[in-house]
C-alpha cells in the first residue's frame, strides 16, 4: 500500500487503525497455501466524496486481505479509483454494472485482490433469476433487487467462484423469498446441473441482511443450496457498526472435493472501545457521518487453504 503521501495527520489515525487490526489476529497467508478472503459492505461506496483520511482507511482494511467482496458500491467509482491508486499495482478488480432504480439502489459488486496471490480465471457473470415462457415472453416471478455477482479465481491448486449478493432490507415475506430463490438458483446449477457450472467449488459471500445464524431468513439461503459457513466463523455474531448484535454478512461455501478452511475467521471490529471517535472526533465530520465515511459494516474474513494437492490425488485415485 501507498505511505508515502500520507499526511502526518492521516498517518496518526492510520496507525490507530493498523493497532486495531493487529488485534484482530488475521494469520498472514502465504503463497499457493492459504489465502485470507474477505467480504465487506462499505456504506453507500461513491455516492458521495469520501475524505482523504477515510479513503486511507477503507484502502488499509483492503490491504489485509488477498480477494475481497465489495457490496454497496454505486454507480460512481471516484473513490474506487483513488482507493485502488493507493493500494498498488499488484491490486485489480473485476466489476459488475449498476442497476439504475431505487431497488438496485445504483449498486455495484466488486472484487478486489492482490494478484501476487490470486488470479482470475476468466468467467465474471451477474445471477439473473430463472424464467418462464409466458405469452411468448421470458419472464421471471422472482425479482433480485440487485444482482448476484460471481467470478472464477485460481490460488495455489484451489480454483473456486466466488459469488456476491446485497440481499434486499426489511422484514417482509419478500425478503424470505428472495433468499429462498437465490438459493434454489445455488441448486439448480451446482447440485442438480453440476457436470456444466464452470467451477464445482463455490464461495457465497455478502451482506444478506439476516439478523443471526439460524433463523428463518439463514434457513431460507442455507437448506436448498447446500451451503455452509466456515467453523471458524461459528462464533461470530456481530458484523455491524450498530448497538446489538447482527449478523448481516456471511461467507458459505460448496465443495466439490474436501477442501479445508483454517482455523481462523473474524472481523475487524473498527466500531469497539471508541476507535471511531478516535478517527473522526477532530475531522470536522458530525457523529451522524462516520459510517458513511468508513462503513456500518465490519469486514469479515477466513483463511481458506489452497494446497489441496492431496484431495485431488485421492480423487483421481478413487475414480479408477
Amino acid at each position: 500500500m501507498e505511505l508515502t503521501t500520507l499526511s502526518k495527520g492521516i498517518a496518526k489515525k492510520l496507525k490507530l487503525l493498523v493497532e486495531r487490526i493487529e488485534q484482530s489476529d488475521i494469520p498472514p497467508s502465504m503463497l499457493d497455501e492459504t489465502l485470507n478472503i474477505a467480504t465487506w459492505n462499505i456504506r453507500d461506496f461513491g455516492k458521495r466524496p469520501r475524505s482523504d483520511l477515510a479513503i486511507s482507511l477503507i484502502a488499509r482494511i483492503l490491504y489485509q486481505f488477498d480477494l475481497i467482496a465489495i457490496t454497496e458500491l454505486r454507480d460512481d467509482l471516484t473513490d474506487f479509483k483513488r482507493v485502488m491508486r493507493l493500494l498498488g499495482p499488484d491490486w485489480q478488480f473485476v466489476i459488475s454494472d449498476w442497476q439504475s432504480d431505487f431497488g438496485g439502489n445504483w449498486e455495484r459488486t466488486a472484487f478486489v485482490f492482490d494478484k501476487r496471490m490470486v488470479q482470475f480465471t476468466g468467467l465474471a457473470a451477474e445471477a439473473q433469476p430463472d424464467r418462464q415462457k409466458v405469452s411468448g415472453q421470458y419472464i421471471s416471478e422472482q425479482s433480485w433487487w440487485r444482482a448476484p455477482y460471481m467470478a472464477s479465481f485460481k490460488a495455489g491448486n484451489f480454483d473456486f467462484m466466488m459469488l456476491a449478493m446485497h440481499a434486499r432490507w426489511g422484514t417482509r415475506p419478500g425478503r424470505e423469498q428472495e433468499l429462498a430463490s437465490f438459493a434454489e438458483w445455488i441448486k439448480s446449477r451446482w447440485v442438480d446441473n453440476a457436470d456444466t457450472v464452470f467451477d464445482e467449488d463455490l464461495i457465497v459471500v455478502g451482506d444478506f441482511n439476516i439478523p443471526r445464524i439460524g433463523d428463518r431468513f439463514y434457513q431460507a439461503l442455507t437448506h436448498s443450496s447446500g451451503l455452509q459457513m466456515p467453523l471458524a466463523l461459528a462464533d461470530i455474531h456481530d458484523t455491524a457498526a450498530s448497538a446489538g448484535n447482527k449478523r448481516y454478512d456471511q461467507i458459505l461455501h460448496r465443495a466439490r472435493q474436501a477442501f479445508s478452511y483454517a482455523d481462523k475467521g473474524g472481523v475487524i471490529d473498527f466500531a469497539a472501545d471508541g476507535l471511531m471517535a478516535a478517527l473522526f472526533d477532530d475531522s470536522g465530520i458530525p457523529k451522524s457521518k462516520w459510517t458513511y465515511e468508513l462503513s456500518d459494516h465490519f469486514p469479515l474474513w477466513v483463511q481458506i487453504n489452497t494446497n489441496n494437492e492431496l484431495a485431488i490425488l485421492n480423487s483421481i485415485i478413487q475414480s479408477e
